[in-house]
Order: C-alpha cells, then structure tokens, then sequence
C-alpha cells in the first residue's frame, strides 16, 4: 500500500545501523484478458521517427520533467517537448523510467528516442549519448531545513543558522544520487576543502524531489539538486533553503542517441528559434513562477502527488473488474471522450463521459442526465459488445483497436475499411499499418465510392487518430498509475 505521506519509493537510507523504506515495491499485478505490451522500439533516427508517427520519450515522474493531472499530460519538459513533436507532425509518447541508472541504457537500447529529466550535461554523460542544445541553465545548490521556529524570526536571524558558505559542509553527511552531477561536484568540492564530506549515495530509483521531501520531513539534514528543481520544490514545503550555490550555471538538456544525428540536429534547429519565442517564456513561466500549475503535481490525482486518474477511479475499477478490463484503458477512453467532464457535450450531440450519441446512448441504458455510475457502466458494456463483435481478430491487441476504432466510429465503416484492405493486398485482420491505412482514406471519394464501401464517408483520419492516442495515454497511464486491486 502506499504511504499516506510520501510517494511510491523504494529505497534504502543509511542512517548508522538503521534502514529507512521510504517507497513501497508495487507487487505483480495480475494479468487482464485485454491487456499487451507494447513492442520494444529498434533504434530509430528522424526518418524512422516520421514514418512511424511517434517520438518516444524517456522521462522521470517529476514536475520539472513530466507528471500526469487529473488524466492530463503536464510538465515542463514535457510541453517543450510536445510543441517540438507537433513541430515534426508526430505523436509524443512517454515511457516514465523508475530508476534514472539505467535511463541511459534506456535510450541506447531503443526504448526511446530522447532522454527528458533535467540532464545536466557532463563530460562522462557526453561519452555514452549525445545532447541537445541546452533548454535551460542552472545552477546546483544545496538544499537544507530552515530553524523549526523560523516563522517567528527575521530572515536575517533564521539565516544565521543556516549553512552559507561551502566550507561549513565539512563533516556534514549529504544524501545525493551517486550516478548524478550533484555528486561529482561534492566530491571535487571536498578535495577543494580538503576535507571531508560523507557523502550518502542514492539509487537512481530516488528522483530528487523524493529526497527534497525528506529533508523537509526531517528523515535526512542536507541534499544538493539544480536551483529551478529546489526553487519549484519550495512551494510545496517552504521550510527548506536553498539559497547557496555550490556550482557555476550548468547545461540542462535532452539526451539523444548518438546513432540519431537526425534527430539531434533537428531539434537543435528547432530549439534555437522555439526558445525566441513567447510559448517558450510562457512554458517556463508558469512551471517556475506560477504555483497554481506547479502545485498540481501534488494533487491527489496527481501521477506524482497522488494515485488517482480521475475522480471516477473506484466507479471505473469496480465495472472493469466486471468487464476482465484493465481499468486504465477506460480511463484513458474517457479522457479521450471527455476529459472526465460528467456534462460535456460534443458539436455533433454526444454527451456525458462516454459521449454517447442519442440514438445510441438509450440502448446501453445511458442518458445526457444519468449518474457518473450508469453512464461508466454503458460505455464499458458498449465496449465489451464491440469487443465480442471482432472475435473474428485473432491477435488481442490488434482486435481491441478494432474495437476503439469502431466505438469512435462505428462497425460499418471498419467492416469498409477491411474490405478495402484486403481488396489492396492489406491483411484485414491487423489494425496497424494495414485496416487503419484505409480507415484514413475513407475521407477521398476515390476510396468511399468504391463498390466494397457500403457506409459512404468518414473523417477516418479522427479515428486513426483516436486508435492511436488512447494506446499511448493507457501505455503512459499503465507506467504512472500501477495496477492495484479494488
């Protein structure tokens, strides 16, 4: 079970003979009857990347990097990042790394195109990836509890009992991830003191703000990160300091496999002129200086914060479990729908969290005045129907997107799409590359007035788009959100 107050973690802290579990390991979940992995990537450059529609993106579940609201995608990077996808006319996917040790190894094996945790450049990183242009500059500072009593003080009494200057640091006990430039830096400012600093290493499964937590928990006295990390961090607990700078101004940047010099040269032209611009002063504006954005990340329905997808979480597990779904991808089906607003209507009539069209809706039981619960119950048994309906598709994975895409638009014009397909020399029992390919064409009369369509035209191009973007949110839903019972 997770902690009431802090997030999933686990690790160990070495405090004398005693050990600290400050993250709780998720145990295996069980396995859904709709439910695949997705394939591992091959080394992809920019020509792969387009042709595949997808930038895949290796990220840490922080509010600097990439965190998930109330089903939203958010983050600084994560917006930068975005733009640049919507730049080059692909889909961004996030795969969310637990431990940052092998986020490298990550990236060189394939399972990513870029590398997004606010990397600091450094010599020895340079050896293994290669690095954009950096998006931002900052300093590494140490972070430390302000005097319990603090509120009560002047700022120029509290300070005096704060660490100000580096050489106070001598025999001081610092907890820091061991794989991090932070800890390159204690390490040479120690031969700078010529003394000593016990340094605690951490795994690469505690991202920074956990340890920044913990220092304003009281579990440990002092950790270092970078200035914009620690300044974001202090509004959510204002009684750490971290006013004292322990390095020049650093690089921060995407990682980039150095078999994609496509890649990396493309954003690189991108990011020199996006960084002109007033979307980028707006992205870093309002992760840095506004809170109301910021503080989000530790919202209950926070991927960070929180374990909670939507305000409809226990509804949607209950009726899953029912279903054998995963309750996740209804979750991320509803978000596409309706962004879990219980009234929200569409242009052509739909309504509700399922967006129901009236002559539908009824059918399931479900109507624009029905309760969270009846309406979350239609859709999944509207979704279980479709599913029955392509027993014909003998791959799981591939036989649900031809369920999405027919709940999106309708069985008659997938049944036009397949017989196009096959009529193309296209296998009309796989989705990817093959169904979905005529499902786009459905929009030019050539394809529409073709004798094997009976249902006329579609704007297939949505619901190619709709197949895709719930796969990749009930993937990133899947990593931020572990499986847990009811």
């Amino acid at each position: 079970m997770r902690k009431i107050t802090y997030r999933n973690i686990a690790f160990l802290l070495t405090l004398s003979i005693a050990v600290i579990s400050y993250r709780c390991q998720h145990s295996q979940t069980k396995e859904k009857t709709i439910v695949g992995s997705v394939p591992k990537e091959k080394h992809n450059d920019l020509n792969d990347i387009l042709k595949q529609n997808k930038l895949t993106v290796l990220v840490e579940n922080s509010a600097n990097s990439y965190f998930i609201y109330r089903g939203q995608k958010m983050g600084l990077e994560y917006e930068i990042l975005n733009e640049f996808a919507r730049e080059i006319g692909v889909k961004l996917h996030i795969k969310i790394v637990k431990d940052l040790d092998e986020i490298t190894d990550k990236l060189n094996n394939g399972e990513g195109d870029l590398i997004s945790c606010n990397y600091t450049v450094t010599k020895d990183r340079r050896q293994a990836i290669d690095f954009s242009i950096p998006y931002i500059r900052t300093s590494q500072v140490l972070v430390q509890r302000k005097p319990e009593n603090w509120r009560k003080l002047r700022k120029r009494e509290w300070q005096k009992e704060v660490i100000r200057d580096p050489a106070e640091l001598a025999q001081k006990e610092i907890h820091v991830w061991k794989n991090s430039s932070y800890y390159d830096r204690l390490i040479n400012l120690q031969n700078e003191l010529g003394d000593t600093i016990f340094l605690t290493p951490l795994d690469g499964n505690v991202i920074p703000e956990d340890v920044i937590e913990m220092v304003a928990n009281n579990f440990i006295d002092y950790t270092v990160t970078d200035r914009n990390v620690a300044l974001l961090n202090q509004r959510f607990y204002p009684n750490i300091d971290a006013e004292l700078e322990l390095s020049v101004k650093q690089k921060i940047a995407f990682g980039v496999r150095k078999s994609s010099p496509l890649l990396r040269k493309k954003l690189n032209a991108w990011l020199k002129d996006f960084m002109k611009t007033s979307t980028y002063r707006y992205i870093k504006h309002k992760y840095l200086n506004i809170s109301q954005f910021s503080r989000k990340s530790k919202n209950q329905y926070s991927s960070i914060g929180g374990n909670k997808i939507s305000p409809y979480d226990n509804i949607i597990k209950k009726v899953a479990a029912q279903y054998n779904w995963d309750w996740r991808l209804i979750a991320a089906l509803m978000f596409q729908e309706s962004k879990f607003r219980l009234k929200q209507e569409s242009w052509a009539g739909a309504y509700g969290l399922m967006q129901f069209m009236p002559s539908v809706g009824p059918a399931y039981g479900v109507f624009p005045d029905s309760p969270p619960a009846v309406q979350i119950r239609g859709g999944a048994k509207k979704l279980a129907h479709d599913y029955n309906q392509w027993e014909t598709v003998p791959d799981s994975i591939q036989r649900l997107k031809f369920t999405l895409a027919t709940y999106n638009a309708g069985r008659g014009h997938i049944l036009d799409a397949q017989r196009l397909a096959k009529k193309y020399g296209k296998d009309p029992l796989v989705w990817d590359d093959n169904v979905e390919v005529f499902i786009q064409r459905l929009s030019q009369p050539k394809y529409y007035h073709d004798p094997k369509c009976y249902y006329g035209y579609l704007r297939g191009t949505e619901t190619y788009n709709y197949v895709r973007d719930i796969f990749i949110r009930y993937d990133e839903y899947q990593s931020a959100f572990p499986d847990k019972e009811v």
